[in-house]
């Protein structure tokens, strides 16, 4: 039996997961895009990223990245290269590729790496994963490692269960926005500005 405190685990998951982060605008700036599919298959790839970070830290991974300078080091730069890169493919959208109808689009299958990557190559996640996780198993209890295991992927089902429903909505608004050029240049350079900004965050941040 799993000796953990789930009622306190579920709210507390809730809550981190509805606050927009890096994900959030990438599930919605890929909904926006190409529709509902690509905002649901890039929430599928975070949440496949959060069960990477379980396995991560049901194996001590975390441990390791506080205690190796260079290795959370190299880790947080490969992330923040990546999200700033994610943004600036989006400031550089212009209205005119909209007139043609869809130009090259990702295939869901990119948009889904494209979610997985953004989300498993950032170590604070790991860390946080280390941190969070092991609260919420009971003193004591017989298998601690299969209940940080049990709750890391809880807590990766959780995230698709807010993250997929954000990208159908999201998605289902492109037709409007699509046909409305100017309003949606503006989206996307709100959302790649904000990606950049969380990418330098996440490379100049330092250790707790």
């Amino acid at each position: 039996m799993l000796e953990v405190t789930w009622l306190l685990f579920v709210v507390a998951s809730l809550v981190l997961i509805v606050t927009p982060g890096q994900d959030m605008i990438l599930v919605m700036s890929r909904s926006i895009a190409q529709g509902p599919a690509a905002g649901v298959a890039t929430a599928a790839g975070v949440s496949v990223g959060l069960v990477g970070h379980t396995l991560l830290a049901t194996l001590g991974l975390g441990a390791i990245l506080r205690a190796s300078e260079w290795l959370f080091l190299a880790l947080k730069l490969v992330g923040a290269a990546y999200l700033v890169y994610l943004g600036f493919q989006l400031l550089r959208t212009r209205s005119h590729e909209f007139a043609v109808s869809s130009g090259a689009p990702r295939s869901l299958w990119r948009l889904f790496f494209d979610g997985a990557l953004s989300n498993v190559s950032n170590p604070k996640i790991a860390v946080f994963y280390f941190a969070f996780l092991p609260q919420f198993v009971l003193p004591g209890a017989t298998h601690p490692t299969l209940s940080v295991f049990t709750l890391g992927l809880v807590f990766a089902g959780l995230t698709f269960f807010v993250k997929g429903p954000v990208g159908l909505g999201a998605g289902l608004l492109s037709g409007w926005l699509r046909s409305r050029p100017r309003v949606l240049v503006w989206l996307y350079r709100f959302s790649g500005t904000v990606l950049v900004g969380l990418g330098l965050k996440l490379a100049f941040e330092r250790r707790a």
